[in-house]
């Protein structure tokens, strides 16, 4: 296939929009490949959270632990052979910015999706699929991370080429579905409806009890039948496989009605610092999650556990609610009522192995020109000054790293950390964790 291909007179939307997707070829595996060439080549299991389960795997590791397994029943013969570590998260975070920030310099037009992958224009460009060689190259080179890039004109049917592009090595990392070609045809006919993008498991299970088995299926589907049947999402899924781009990653990312933030803790606590250290962490980066996604909250719930499959210890699962005053986005007012929700619920005697922040009803955030009519104009104030105190927290935090600024000390080995005994250096991000050359 050469550059003819984005200009295929059979497909009226071919030649006006073509779009790629980039993925990184087990990206928390690469990362740490990048900084330990020694693990070339070896099986790598990334873990979750206070080393639980296995949430991320090398392709060598895929045939011997199947995703989520606990890490604590991985068999000793197989332990021996591969190499578990824990997720750092900090420098997988860094190497994404730096893997798109690459690919930048090849497209002006970057949408980030997840940490490892993001939609890129490549429409205009004569000849696509050596343009996306030269990318995956160019990344290679600047990052050692390896990455794979479906191209096609919607995308969902460049999530399908991505696929193909990492499991079949004759397309060397780029796969090009046009439209209207024999190829996108020959790959829809193969690919299961349950790994079409969009289509999850529920969906998937009741368009195969109506004979929808495959993508080509789905693309022959009636799209009135499926939007009635459905929904409008599922709908223009199939008008996506039919080749007619209509799905934005805004329509992907719907601003939630609640945030949740909670964490199991590194060791059982039953004092009371450390249970209010970990409520201000998760309410400070509630606040934060709440402010990226333009909203206010109108309260704030806080909830504590025990561990309940520890028949040796006392039980006790309290929850509180505490409304604000007014609905807010600053950290200051939300820590503040998720500690006051703490301290109703809060009892000694008890031990602890995990505290969560939730914030509720969650509305989208006025502009200054936008306030409540019966606000007092030193409420304004009030609100204009948190607003600027606010968006320079935020803006130190995404300049220089996160958790520079921040409210209140933390400390390293509080007993409500998550524990990572397998974490390997954060070479990218912390001085004092640079990788010494010998």
């Amino acid at each position: 296939m050469g550059s003819s291909d984005s200009y295929d007179p059979l497909s009226q939307r071919s030649w006006l929009f073509v779009i790629g997707l980039v993925d990184c070829n087990n990206f928390y595996a690469s990362c740490e490949r990048v900084f330990n060439p020694k693990l070339e080549g070896q099986p790598i299991g990334i873990l979750s959270n206070n080393d639980g389960c296995v949430i991320a795997r090398s392709n060598e590791l895929k045939p011997l632990v199947p995703m989520g397994m606990p890490a604590y029943q991985i068999s000793p013969s197989v332990r021996k052979k591969i190499t578990l570590l824990s997720s750092n998260y900090e420098l997988y975070g860094d190497m994404s910015q730096r893997v798109f920030n690459t690919v930048r310099d090849y497209t002006a037009d970057v949408e980030l999706y997840s940490i490892d992958e993001a939609f890129i224009s490549l429409t205009g460009f004569s000849d696509v699929i050596s343009h996306c060689q030269t990318i995956r190259t160019k990344v290679k080179r600047d990052t050692g991370i390896p990455v794979s890039i479906g191209i096609a004109s919607t995308r969902t049917l460049a999530k399908i080429a991505n696929y193909v592009a990492k499991k079949q090595p004759t397309y060397q990392g780029v796969c090009y579905l046009p439209n209207n070609k024999p190829l996108l045809s020959r790959v829809l006919q193969q690919f299961p409806v349950s790994k079409v993008w969009g289509v999850g498991r529920r969906i998937s299970e009741k368009l195969q009890s109506l004979g929808i088995q495959t993508a080509w299926d789905l693309r022959q589907a009636n799209t009135k039948q499926i939007r009635q049947q459905f929904s409008v999402m599922l709908e223009r899924t199939v008008l996506e496989l039919l080749g007619t781009p209509c799905i934005e990653l805004d329509d992907l990312s719907i601003p939630k009605q609640n945030i949740m933030v909670s964490r199991s803790f590194g060791q059982l606590t039953g004092e009371l610092f450390d249970v209010q250290e970990a409520i201000r962490v998760h309410a400070s980066r509630g606040a934060e999650k709440l402010r990226k996604q333009s909203s206010v909250t109108s309260a704030v719930q806080v909830f504590l556990k025990t561990n309940r499959f520890r028949e040796d210890i006392v039980q006790y699962h309290p929850s509180i609610v505490v409304p604000l005053h007014l609905p807010t986005d600053d950290s200051r007012l939300i820590i503040q009522a998720a500690q006051k929700g703490l301290q109703a619920i809060y009892k000694q005697g008890f031990l602890f192995m995990k505290a969560g922040v939730v914030l509720l009803d969650l509305q989208v955030k006025h502009t200054d020109t936008q306030y409540e009519l019966f606000e007092t104009f030193n409420n304004i104030e009030q609100k204009q000054k948190s607003d600027k105190l606010m968006q320079a927290l935020d803006a130190i935090n995404q300049k220089m790293g996160k958790h520079t600024v921040q409210l209140g000390t933390v400390r390293k080995q509080a007993p409500w950390q998550i524990k990572r005994e397998l974490l390997t250096p954060r070479y990218t991000t912390r001085w004092e964790e640079l990788l010494i050359v010998k």
